[in-house]
């Protein structure tokens, strides 16, 4: 079992890798990632400045339009707290833009969400929770829980959507 990077800064090399894909969306190439991932556009809690980063959707609810996602290093990831502080922000995914809210998500809500990740996406959740818990675990009730209560999920519903 590898070191869980959730309780850990990222290194440079993987912030780096990380941040890559943002240049598809700044090359307008973003739907080259459909909907698996959203480019969340946040402002800075101390400098006030935009930020970008870019998250992989855990789901999309198409009735609602919101999209759900979890943060890899908990609360210590800078969009988290970002969000908490300004939780108007602007996603782009696919070929969309548009301003939206955040939401965060309960724990018992996260679950019933994540399951349905990990069945749709087993590799995907074993990779996840390889890199960022150190193991790989199968897309089971009991991991689904122990990813859940480490990785924090939010929502992000577009502007005027009632939540």
């Amino acid at each position: 079992m590898s070191k869980p990077i959730v309780d850990q800064p990222p290194s440079k090399m993987l912030r780096l890798g990380l941040r890559l894909p943002i240049w598809l969306y700044r090359l307008n190439l973003g739907w080259l990632l459909g909907n698996r991932f959203l480019m969340l556009t946040h402002t800075g809690r101390k400098s006030g400045l935009a930020r970008q980063t870019l998250i992989e959707v855990v789901q999309h609810d198409k009735e609602s339009d919101a999209f759900y996602v979890v943060s890899g290093w908990a609360e210590k990831s800078n969009w988290y707290q970002n969000i908490q502080k300004t939780p108007r922000v602007t996603v782009r995914v696919g070929r969309r833009e548009f301003k939206a809210n955040a939401k965060f998500i309960p724990l018992i809500e996260e679950i019933k969400i994540m399951e349905g990740y990990a069945h749709e996406h087993p590799t995907a959740f074993k990779e996840l929770t390889s890199l960022f818990l150190g193991e790989r675990m199968k897309a089971d009730s009991a991991s689904v829980r122990r990813v859940a209560e480490k990785m924090p999920m939010v929502a992000f519903y577009p502007e005027g959507t009632k939540i």
